[in-house]
């Protein structure tokens, strides 16, 4: 496996999917491939828990 740049559809910056990311992913059978950069996944998940946090 080879590693795959993609484009993240938050912030539309490139970024790396690795070959190790990608075994993971297969071994975890996820079927698709991740759609934003570490950065823009890191805040959504913070928003999340900010927003659990709050209620």
């Amino acid at each position: 496996m080879e590693d795959k740049t993609l484009i993240c559809e938050e912030c539309g910056q490139e970024f790396v999917f690795t070959a190790g990311e990608q075994e993971f992913y297969k071994e975890k059978g996820f079927d698709n491939e991740p759609k934003r950069c570490k950065d823009c996944r890191d805040k959504k998940k913070a928003e999340r828990r900010s927003y659990r946090e709050n209620r």
